[in-house]
């Protein structure tokens, strides 16, 4: 019998605390989260399987979330999924920069667990509303 899951998240962050806790969480909320622990591995995964949403921390040794955003945007059959960054940067000028990158959404750490999941909620029912209308739009 296969499990049947909300959404596919996709994390990206360098902590493994951060992943086990964010693991741990969207797992027991039903979601399937998968982790990788740098960039380059981010990417990967997310070109290897697409996700419904990524979670992206911004500050990461040799390849930063900002970095990460421009590559995962460039891609066609990722420009449009959901990214919201996670950060210990609080400051107005790294929120504006995630979004100008193409960010859904900043979210600041310490992050508090039920914040993080209305955040993905809202953004994963937006991205399949927004799937579904392209879809009725084809047809």
């Amino acid at each position: 019998m296969s499990r049947q899951f909300k959404a596919d998240i996709l994390i990206v962050d360098d902590t493994p605390a951060n992943l086990q806790l964010l693991i741990s969480y969207l797992s027991s909320h039903g979601y399937r989260v998968r982790a990788a622990a740098d960039g380059h591995l981010g990417i990967i995964a997310a070109k290897a399987s697409k996700p419904d949403l990524i979670l992206l921390d911004v500050m990461m040794p040799s390849f930063d979330g900002f970095q990460v955003c421009q590559k995962l945007k460039g891609e066609p059959t990722l420009e449009n999924v959901p990214l919201i960054f996670i950060s210990a940067a609080d400051d107005l000028e790294s929120k504006i920069k995630g979004f100008q990158m193409g960010g859904a959404d900043y979210i600041s750490k310490p992050f508090q667990f039920e914040e993080v999941l209305a955040r993905i909620e809202t953004h994963i029912v937006l991205y399949h509303q927004r799937l579904e209308l392209e879809r009725i739009h084809a047809q």
